[in-house]
């Protein structure tokens, strides 16, 4: 798929965004296995036809299945690609164990294919991070907030005698994990979950809760922080896709709404509720824009029209929105007071609009309501409508976790909610007493939605929309199989037949009089014809066409006109290419008889040539004979002549000796250097090759470009000296591959002679980056690696981030670079017999460093051998004082852990992913906590089948013990 003709990475970032909305998004549902749990707005801008950023909306996600899902449904799929996806080590430095033990995913896990598929999807989802550009640490703590959910929901609490209420101790470890993934203290979320703190007139009051009471602050805590998760992650993808362009420059936009679609279930909540009322909504724009505007534009134009009848869903819309006693003003009402229920709101409901036509009172024990869609009847179970709606959680829980070790938690929660219930992370912390923002105060999650919806509403007004209707074939949810009944019911409720009938008698096509006459003037073969009224009658009168009409500004036209004026068209252009071959044959034709006049006249010339040729010829042939007949009558008289002896002439130089060796004394040449060879196509200029200009270089030599020049390239060595160096080195040395700094021209000279595959990589001379230099079949292509601001290498064009660049290089020796899928085969070492090619890097930091690297190693230069540059570079740009031990560089916390989990972190230096540099990976904050709280569940889950009479004792004592030995 492609967005845009710039070649930017941009356009791979804005295409890896819609995976990853889907995993933290989309779940299972009985109707389908991939169901958006949300609903999103895209807005791409353009410039010039390029895509130059985007922006994301979305509108209410679904936190309630983060808590609870119905029978064959599933949680949202990210819990499930992380626990088959994540590697053992990793599962242990989160603290996550077997998926069967977590009541959010109802103790249900895939089969064996479903995992492998799901840990594909992992990897991808890991992937579409690091192409948007979240930090490597960013993604640890958002992982180990959702591993904290997990946590959470396992917790459960009991009574005491005292009709306290306490953490079961079957939970106990729960509590524990949970508090140390999400980075505060045990004893202050165990109080924020069994009571409630309020302060009155200075004086603090607990008030303790019952055990629905605390069970309902716990998923109450888990829904908001997976929701704040949700629009941080929107958040973070709109700051990297923002168009980085000056505010006066205009740009287009295009928006694509993708939303969830009407729904009826078994038991339908407060969620099916929201989500039938964005599509009454959308219905409601569908048939304001299908049928009132298009038949509002009939009259107006004065065409005769007979008006189509349909079904107006405005009165759903004004029960649902009206105010003050509209379905959500009453809701909103209900929620202000504490102890109404949602009995209360039902019976508010029906004693308000028991004789309202789309409203149906349902006699129940259980607030039940039924509202008449235009889809059809939906019953909606009013159980949890108000709590929903509040969306609140424990008042100080806020606080605890803005003052989390945990810096994204940290950040989720000092964060403001917008109007249409968009997170808004700020860029520093801020006090609790400062905070504009309170809990308490904040609008209902139906007001939220009811704002984001008047918005999205009036851009798609201001907008020439397009629809896509989605039509579901069967409820098996099988391939190959159309429930014909479904079909038709779908495409009735959707208004598609009212459409297809206004479509099919309507006018489709309802072009200007300027419009039409630029585009087929050319039917009258008059040039210079006026763009007006006349003119346009004019040339539909030169035509069989019927039907069409004729408006005061405006022709109309069936949908089948425009394909008639086309086969029209097509046949002046089949005239049009006889008239241009006949000219083009003539023209032809006499450049032909030109050309064979100018060829006899030169063989004429030719042969006359030759004539006077063989003329002069004979004429030389008997000046000759008579020559050498001359010569012989002189000979003959000299013979006559009486014989003399004949006298010597003097000498007039004398004679040198020959040397016996020429070779001896001819000087050797001096060495030259190598003339570079003229370019050819070999080295012919691509779409992918990345430097400047070449007409640059025809231009005369200025100073200040040439300072700019050698400007740019010092920062880009000291970029790559201080960022690179230790990322690249391996076991002492650069890789074969690696070239330095040279220019695109050594490049290719470097490759001319080498076979197809071979590539190198060199630093850009005028960029921070890199570039791959291949040789192909037909020429050198040139392709950008860049790097992203997370630290991921990525070349420019492909859908895949590497952590460094020879995972780079390793990943394409198997799989192909786009487009043409060539794969890198043969690596172009350095020249034996010359210096590296990186001798500049490596020049340009001896001249900084040389005193302090002789006075710290006098005795390195006798073990170096032949890697002698490739050692004094790694040496080179280890920080200052420091040890290239990698021991050396492990964080603090890493020493506090137990001697196997040392072993584990070591054994990765002896594969090829390990990491040189010393730099070690992100951990959560409080990994040692996690890691004593999974020993802890794991110890209490063993006693529970072995002994339950003994867990209190036993855990009691192995809790102890662990805090012993290893806290």
């Amino acid at each position: 798929m492609e967005l845009c003709k710039a070649n930017s990475q941009l356009e791979q970032q804005i295409l890896q965004v819609n995976p990853l909305l889907e995993a933290f998004g989309n779940a299972q549902t009985v109707m389908n296995d991939n169901s958006s749990r949300f609903g999103k707005y895209i807005q791409l801008r353009f410039q010039n036809s390029s895509v130059k950023g985007a922006k994301i909306n979305e509108y209410l996600l679904e936190k309630s299945r983060v808590v609870h899902q119905d029978e064959g449904e599933q949680n949202f799929h990210i819990f499930y690609f992380m626990l088959a996806g994540i590697s053992k080590e990793d599962k242990e430095i989160y603290g996550l164990l077997d998926p069967t033990r977590y009541r959010c995913l109802n103790g249900r896990f895939g089969q064996e294919d479903m995992v492998q598929a799901w840990r594909v999807k992992y990897a991808e989802v890991c992937n579409a991070m690091d192409m948007v550009g979240f930090e490597e640490q960013e993604k640890v703590d958002m992982m180990t907030i959702l591993a904290g959910i997990l946590s959470l929901g396992n917790i459960t609490f009991e009574t005491t005698d005292s009709d306290a209420l306490k953490v079961s101790e079957a939970s106990r470890g729960w509590l524990k994990a949970t508090a140390g993934q999400f980075g505060v203290q045990e004893e202050d979320l165990l109080k924020s979950l069994t009571c409630t703190t309020s302060v009155t007139r200075g004086e603090a009051i607990q008030r303790l809760h019952n055990q629905q009471q605390a069970e309902d602050a716990r998923d109450s805590i888990a829904k908001v922080a997976y929701g704040r998760v949700f629009g941080w992650i929107v958040s973070k993808i709109n700051e990297q896709l923002a168009p980085k362009v000056d505010c006066d420059v205009e740009l287009n936009e295009i928006g694509i709404l993708d939303i969830f679609g009407f729904e009826n279930f078994a038991v339908n909540r407060f969620e099916q509720l929201c989500i039938n009322l964005a599509n009454e909504q959308l219905q409601y724009f569908f048939n304001h824009h299908i049928f009132l505007m298009e038949q509002k534009e009939y009259k107006e134009e004065g065409i005769t029209w007979e008006t189509i009848t349909y079904k107006d869903n405005k009165p759903i819309l004004d029960l649902f929105l009206t105010k003050p006693i509209g379905i959500l003003s009453l809701l909103d009402e209900q929620s202000a007071f504490p102890q109404a229920t949602d009995r209360d709101f039902v019976d508010k409901l029906n004693s308000k609009f028991k004789t309202a036509p789309n409203f149906e009172v349902v006699r129940n024990h259980t607030p039940l309501f039924t509202i008449v869609h235009y889809a059809g009847k939906v019953q909606y179970n009013a159980s949890g409508f108000l709590e929903k709606n509040r969306d609140t959680i424990p008042a100080n829980i806020r606080e605890l976790f803005i003052n989390s070790v945990t810096p994204l938690l940290s950040v989720l929660f000092a964060a403001t909610i917008s109007r249409t219930g968009t997170l808004m992370p700020r860029k520093a912390k801020v006090q609790v007493a400062d905070d504009n923002f309170n809990s308490t105060r904040k609008q209902s999650v139906g007001a939220q939605f009811k704002h984001s919806l008047a918005v999205l509403m009036e851009k798609m007004f201001a907008a020439g929309p397009h629809f896509v209707r989605c039509i579901k074939p069967n409820r098996s949810k099988q391939p190959d199989q159309i429930d014909s009944k479904l079909v038709m019911d779908q495409l009735r409720y959707n208004g598609l037949m009212e459409t297809i009938r206004i479509r099919r008698d309507g006018f489709s096509w309802r072009p200007s009089f300027k419009e039409f006459a630029e585009r087929y003037n050319i039917l009258l073969l008059k040039p210079d014809l006026p763009l007006d009224k006349s003119s346009c009658m004019s040339i539909l009168n030169s035509t069989e066409l019927s039907g069409w009409k004729c408006g005061s500004s405006r022709l109309f036209f069936k949908y089948w006109h425009q394909e008639e004026l086309a086969r029209l068209l097509e046949r002046l252009g089949r005239a049009a290419l006889v008239i241009q071959k006949n000219y083009r044959a003539r023209i032809c034709r006499r450049k032909f008889l030109s050309l064979l006049a100018e060829i006899r006249r030169q063989r004429q010339a030719q042969r006359e040539r030759e004539e006077r040729e063989e003329r002069e010829e004979e004429e030389q042939r008997r000046q000759q004979l008579e020559d050498e007949r001359k010569r012989r009558l002189e000979l003959e008289q000299e013979n006559l002549r009486p014989a003399s002896p004949p006298v010597p002439l003097p000498r007039k130089k004398k004679p040198e000796p020959r040397p016996r060796s020429v070779m001896s004394i001819v000087p050797k040449s001096p060495h030259l250097a190598p003339v570079p060879r003229p370019r050819s196509k070999l080295i012919e200029a691509t779409p992918f090759d990345n430097e400047l200009n070449a007409s640059l270089m025809l231009q005369p030599i200025d100073e200040e470009r040439m300072k700019e020049k050698h400007l740019k390239k010092t920062n880009t060595i000291r970029w790559f000296k201080e960022t690179q160096v230790r990322k690249l080195t391996r076991d002492g040395g650069f890789p074969s591959w690696f070239h330095g700094m040279i220019s695109r021209r050594q490049a290719e000279d470097l490759l001319i002679d080498k076979p197809l595959g071979c590539f190198l990589v060199r630093v850009g001379q005028s960029r921070e980056g890199y570039t791959l230099t291949f040789r192909g079949a037909d020429r050198c292509r040139h392709y950008m690696v860049e790097m992203q601001s997370n630290g991921k290498y990525v070349i420019l064009g492909e859908d895949r981030a590497h952590s460094s660049l020879p995972d780079l290089v390793q990943y394409h020796t198997t799989v192909g670079i786009k487009p043409f899928m060539e794969l890198l085969t043969l690596p172009c070492g350095q020249m034996c017999d010359q210096e590296p090619d990186y001798e500049e890097l490596k020049a340009f930091t001896l001249s900084s460093s040389s005193s302090s690297e002789a006075a710290e190693r006098p005795d390195d230069d006798q073990d170096m051998g032949s890697h002698k540059v490739h050692l004094q570079m790694q040496r080179l740009f280890l920080p200052p004082g420091g040890s290239s031990n990698p021991e050396s560089h492990k964080p603090p916390v890493l020493k506090r852990i137990s001697d196997r989990r040392r072993r584990i972190e070591a054994a990765p230096m002896e594969h090829k992913d390990d990491n040189p540099t010393g730099e070690s990976r992100p951990f959560p904050r409080l990994y040692p906590s996690i890691r004593l709280a999974m020993r802890e569940i794991q110890q209490i889950h063993q006693h529970f089948q072995q002994s339950p009479d003994q867990i209190q004792v036993s855990s009691g004592k192995a809790l102890s013990s662990w805090k012993r030995t290893d806290a």
